[in-house]
């Protein structure tokens, strides 16, 4: 059994989606402005990290499911432990259970092909979120965006990540590629208050602080579910225009009940 202590850190408090504002998110029922998913994935993958080292960066497999959210301010419990070659995780908050998942070590990274994902660039002019935005089949990517210098030490403190192989050797956080995923969604439609439930990233490659990341994404899932409208991507995030980096599947509520409703 492994732990890790966070105290959490609300990054998207003046984001354009406003479940990261307090009062709009009171609205919702929560008890303030969501700590974003992405963020929590970051928080987890210091487990198998500090288990496996930068192998896991350049080959890691990961899944995350967040139960509940995790509060600014708050501390983050997370343990994990092994069995079979898997590393089962739970993040604990407000003694309650947030987040489940899992890590492994694959003996070698599948292989991708940069080509078998479609290019297509962000839409010129966003839109508010509707029927077309993420039609199944549909291709979505993302504007360029990188992490160098104070961007990449301010991410690091942003996500209180303590594992010192970042800035040693210069290398990308993982949960950078998560808030790329993110960007397919807020790159291609105006949204509403959403929120990300879940991921599985198989990352093929390590990422360098500095290299301009991309996401190539595919809509797989767009349904109904106790009222949320729900969304899933399947997408290869991509370095510098050529590198693969992470084989990444992404489940979000675009249009939460309340906002369907209205």
């Amino acid at each position: 059994m492994t732990s890790y202590r966070v105290t959490a850190h609300n990054t998207s408090k003046q984001s354009e989606n406003k479940i990261h504002d307090d009062t709009v998110a009171r609205r919702f029922g929560f008890s303030g402005g969501l700590v974003p998913g992405v963020d929590v994935f970051a928080y987890m993958t210091h487990l198998p990290v500090e288990k496996w080292g930068r192998a896991f960066l350049e080959r890691g497999l990961m899944d995350a499911r967040f139960v509940k959210p995790v509060y600014d301010g708050e501390v983050a419990e997370l343990t994990g432990s092994e069995a079979g070659g898997i590393l089962s995780i739970e993040v604990h908050s407000r003694d309650g259970l947030c987040a489940t998942g899992t890590a492994s070590l694959p003996s070698s990274a599948p292989a991708f092909s940069v080509a078998d994902f479609r290019e297509v660039a962000a839409v010129s002019e966003r839109h508010p979120v509707n029927a077309g935005s993420y039609e199944v089949g549909k291709w979505l990517g993302t504007l360029p965006r990188d992490w160098a210098g104070d961007a990449a030490r301010e991410y690091l403190a942003d996500i209180r990540e303590t594992d010192p192989i970042y800035a040693r050797e210069g290398l990308g956080h993982p949960g950078l590629l998560q808030r790329v995923m993110n960007k397919v969604l807020v790159d291609n439609a105006i949204l509403g208050p959403w929120i990300h439930v879940g991921s599985k990233m198989q990352l093929l490659s390590v990422a360098k602080a500095g290299d301009v990341i991309t996401a190539r994404a595919k809509v797989t899932g767009n349904y109904d579910k106790k009222g949320h409208r729900f969304v899933e991507l399947d997408a290869l995030v991509v370095a510098n225009g050529k590198t693969a980096l992470a084989h990444c599947h992404h489940i979000a509520i675009y249009q939460p009940r309340e906002v369907a409703a209205a």
